[in-house]
């Protein structure tokens, strides 16, 4: 590409980015997004440098790649898993325990899963269901679910603690409170815990402990920005120039 068509391709090029910062998009503008604008200048610079094309190209898919990255929706489940949140249904631990405590009071009863009465992993398995997330019925299942608390201090409202043996479960609630169903003849209450970490075989996570953080918004350069970036380029460029013709 000569000097000339170079230049006549920057005016163009600026034409574009003017139009744009109007607010205008016209048929002048070939409909140029700042993307494909940013893209032309690299092949100029490229052009008129003698540099490959393959690294522009290489730079602009490298940002494509991270674009995509930035905005993809993370993957959400429903299903409760091991080594992983359920995140789909938007519960918290919080949500876990207000829940659990619709059923203080319900008798215990082997096998159960209803107000009628249930035991320790029925309730478990009934709160979660009450909130959109599925998990095991029994408590060696329960127990591998989530992701691993490393000790009491690292626990949250709404984890599982599993005693060893694995014969029991329970809600942790906060401030050293467990929910459980306890045994026939007693009902779903709040005690204090009284665990140690030497009698616990796991503690687990299964949704996150706090809501999530809104979702970060990309940002648009101001038109003031993108003209500044212009100018360098175009300064780039036109050094570039006079440096090969020399």
């Amino acid at each position: 590409m000569s000097v000339d068509a170079v230049l006549s391709r920057i005016a163009e090029i600026r034409t574009q980015i003017d139009a744009l910062r109007g607010g205008t998009a016209t048929a002048a503008a070939g409909g140029s997004s700042p993307e494909a604008t940013s893209g032309a200048f690299a092949d100029a610079l490229a052009t008129a440098t003698g540099t490959a094309t393959g690294a522009a190209t290489t730079g602009t898919a490298a940002g494509t790649a991270a674009t995509d990255t930035a905005t993809r929706t993370p993957a959400t489940s429903v299903d409760a898993g091991r080594g992983t949140l359920a995140t789909g249904s938007g519960a918290t631990g919080s949500d876990v325990v207000e829940d659990a405590k619709k059923y203080l009071g319900v008798p215990y009863v082997f096998g159960g899963t209803t107000r009628s009465g249930m035991d320790c992993s029925g309730l478990v398995q009934t709160v979660f269901k009450d909130l959109g997330v599925t998990m095991p019925r029994v408590v060696p299942d329960q127990a591998d679910m989530g992701v691993p608390v490393g000790s009491l201090k690292d626990a949250k409202p709404g984890d599982l603690i599993v005693p060893k043996g694995e014969q029991h479960i329970v809600i942790y609630v906060g401030d050293g409170k467990v929910l459980h169903a306890p045994r026939p003849g007693k009902d779903v209450r709040i005690v204090d815990n009284w665990y140690k970490d030497s009698d616990i075989a796991t503690i687990r996570r299964i949704v996150p402990s706090e809501a999530a953080a809104p979702a970060a918004t990309r940002s648009v350069p101001a038109a003031g920005a993108a003209q500044s970036v212009t100018d360098l380029q175009t300064a780039a460029l036109l050094s570039a120039m006079r440096g090969n013709a020399a």
